[in-house]
């Protein structure tokens, strides 16, 4: 549904090997596209790093039981004196790995200068999506040049089209409102693969929680951005890594979506967009929530950044 898809290439990123997603994908036949597959997978890795080695620490563990009982990286507890769990650390490994894959790993992308949006599996996406990108992108070259990021999607209960549906806003990245729908080029991951250290070190085992830090910390300037006050992207997922529901059947949330897009559809494909105005979220640097204090996992990322195109 979306409008003028055909015009651009989707890369599908796996994190586990399915033949029936596979046949799926291969159905794909409104836009070129290519699959790329994570090396470092939970499934591939199964009973050894990076996933769960059965010498591991238990994640509970206190430090001086886990050095008398030998287990892997006894001495290297996050924070917060708990041991790494495989399945929280694959995402961030998986984040940057696909990131440093597209822009570095690729070879028919080598050297490719433009746009690329980040997207999830569970994301659900309005048809003007593409459309309004395209103007956003313009708003920023008038308006914002600095602004290094757009933001396609938000987190917003009540979602206004009458009002807000040509509106934005331009604010400083934060990891819980502007993670979805991220759009960037080659110039902001040079940004952050600059910053490689500080992301393979903090101790934080999510991806957008560290970019914020890098955002404070590290990146010059902060990393400001455009973001659509109408989301043009509805997260359907009711279960995931930070989600605990007993109902993982995301077709409510689907015709949720498609409701709200089809009652407002009017105010989709506006003319032109415009800046609202500043957001008023007081920025800070986030408290690291742990999970990352293994230094097998800081090697592994380290070594997701010296990646290059091979072929």
């Amino acid at each position: 549904k979306v409008h003028s898809m055909e015009n651009y290439l989707l890369i599908i990123s796996h994190d586990v090997y399915s033949h029936q997603l596979n046949e799926i994908v291969e159905s794909v036949d409104f836009c070129p596209v290519i699959q790329i597959f994570f090396p470092f997978s939970q499934q591939i890795y199964s009973t050894v790093f990076p996933g769960e080695h059965p010498n591991d620490c238990p994640r509970n563990v206190k430090k001086a039981e886990a050095v008398q009982m030998k287990c892997n990286n006894a001495e290297h507890p996050d924070k917060y004196g708990h041991y790494r769990e495989a399945k929280y650390c694959q995402a961030k490994h998986h984040w940057i790995w696909k990131l440093q894959h597209v822009f570095e790993g690729i070879h028919v992308l080598k050297g490719f200068e433009g746009n690329v949006m980040l997207l999830e599996d569970d994301y659900y996406l309005s048809e003007d999506i593409i459309f309004t990108a395209d103007m956003l992108k313009g708003l920023r070259d008038r308006e914002c040049p600095e602004c290094r990021m757009l933001v396609m999607g938000n987190y917003d209960k009540n979602q206004n089209y009458a009002v807000s549906g040509s509106k934005v806003e331009r604010a400083y990245w934060i990891s819980s409102k502007h993670n979805m729908g991220m759009i960037f080029n080659r110039s902001m991951w040079l940004d952050i693969r600059k910053c490689a250290n500080e992301f393979c070190h903090f101790d934080d085992y999510n991806w957008d929680w560290t970019l914020q830090h890098l955002s404070m910390t590290c990146i010059s300037n902060k990393v400001r951005l455009l973001v659509m006050k109408a989301s043009r992207i509805f997260h359907i997922g009711e279960c995931g890594m930070h989600t605990k529901s007993k109902n993982c059947d995301p077709l409510a949330k689907v015709q949720q979506a498609e409701t709200k897009l089809k009652e407002n559809h009017q105010y989709l494909f506006p003319n032109m967009v415009s800046l609202a105005g500043d957001s008023r979220f007081k920025l800070r640097d986030p408290k690291p929530n742990g999970g990352w204090g293994d230094i097998r996992d800081h090697q592994l990322c380290d070594q997701h950044f010296s990646m290059t195109a091979n072929r």
